[in-house]
């Protein structure tokens, strides 16, 4: 079995993720499902490891084999010389080798053709603050931020640069300058990376990932100073993702954190990606923007009160994420029985519809 047949079959059938895992057949996921690939005989440890060595370069065959696990991306290039990346995970389970990739379209879809809600479009627009896309693992938000900054390149003249782990979408030459650097091809870690990036000059910064306090100290300061920091988190809501902030930092200083975070925060956008009724997946989204009267909630530690100001905000683009389901709902793009087992709050969900 060749690695590139599987990357073509992936691409073929439109799937999202190959998974390949000792014992059992290859595994796409298709519109959010998982699809053994039955046609095919169970793979064995010798073959996938085989198939990931060929990918990799020798500095990160020592590093997967001496950490047990390992990002990096790769590419499949047809015989028209299209190329088609992967952002790739490779894994030791019960002592063998396993694998998923995860398909990154060569195309950046625009906000539009996402179907978001129309308020991310001012995201691009913003000269300074922090904007968080927030929710579980393979919803989305890397494609939404892509979107945001590809938005940004062919409408404004700044500069932009992104630390991602590894590079997803490659942007095309716009209106902007782009510099995308990649963990441990054009830098050593994040940390070193944001340690350095002001010196870069620049207006836009891409933060793959905050994985820990001192990225997200970075990433607060970067915002502090005047620039437009974008980045993800997992977390399920708006209000969550405040509180996971704040209690990542040492408790003598969460006061502090607290304050620099309401002077900067301009948007956190929770999404998740459901089954559409007509196919595919539709993104639902939780929309809080850095109003005042955000600010101010945050400031004084009441983020119990935000689910409230979301609900009362829809004149100035925020939504609640069981408001944004309500109307996908009575728009037949999303099916009742999807959306009351994909609410994150069904109570809220039951009394917005009714109580149907």
């Amino acid at each position: 079995m060749d690695i590139n047949e599987l990357l073509v079959l992936t691409i073929t059938r439109k799937a999202s993720d190959l998974h390949l895992v000792a014992g059992y057949v290859p595994t796409l996921r298709i519109n959010g499902s998982l699809h053994f690939m039955v046609t095919f005989p169970e793979i064995s440890a010798g073959e996938i490891e085989k198939m990931v060595f060929s990918l990799l370069s020798p500095s990160q065959k020592e590093k997967l084999v001496g950490n047990r696990e390992l990002d990096f991306s790769t590419a499949y290039k047809d015989k028209n010389g299209e190329i088609t990346r992967f952002r790739v995970n490779a894994y030791y389970q019960q002592n063998t080798l396993a694998v998923s990739f995860r398909l990154i379209p060569a195309h950046v879809p625009t906000i539009d053709e996402l179907h978001l809600p129309s308020v991310i479009h001012e995201f691009a627009k913003l000269k300074q603050g922090f904007v968080l896309l927030t929710g579980p693992s393979g919803q989305g938000k890397s494609t939404t931020l892509s979107s945001i900054i590809s938005e940004i390149n062919t409408t404004r003249m700044l500069n932009i640069v992104t630390i991602e782990d590894p590079i997803e979408y490659v942007y095309e030459k716009g209106k902007s300058l782009i510099s995308q650097r990649e963990v441990e091809h054009d830098t050593l870690s994040f940390a070193r990376a944001l340690k350095s990036i002001l010196r870069e000059d620049p207006d836009v910064v891409y933060i793959g990932e905050m994985r820990d306090l001192e990225s997200m100290t970075a990433a607060l300061t970067i915002a502090e100073t005047g620039h437009l920091v974008f980045s993800t988190l997992h977390t399920n809501n708006a209000s969550q993702t405040i509180d996971r902030i704040i209690d990542i930092f040492p408790p003598a200083s969460r006061d502090q954190i607290r304050m620099q975070l309401a002077s900067v925060v301009a948007g956190i956008v929770a999404q998740r990606l459901l089954p559409a009724s007509s196919g595919g997946r539709v993104p639902v989204c939780e929309i809080l923007l850095g109003t005042s009267g955000v600010k101010n909630t945050i400031r004084e530690g009441k983020t119990f009160l935000l689910d409230n100001i979301i609900q009362t905000s829809e004149d100035v683009g925020m939504i609640l994420f069981e408001k944004h389901l309500k109307m996908l709902v009575e728009q037949n793009i999303v099916s009742p029985e999807v959306a009351i087992e994909n609410a994150l709050r069904p109570d809220v969900y039951e009394q917005l519809m009714g109580g149907r």
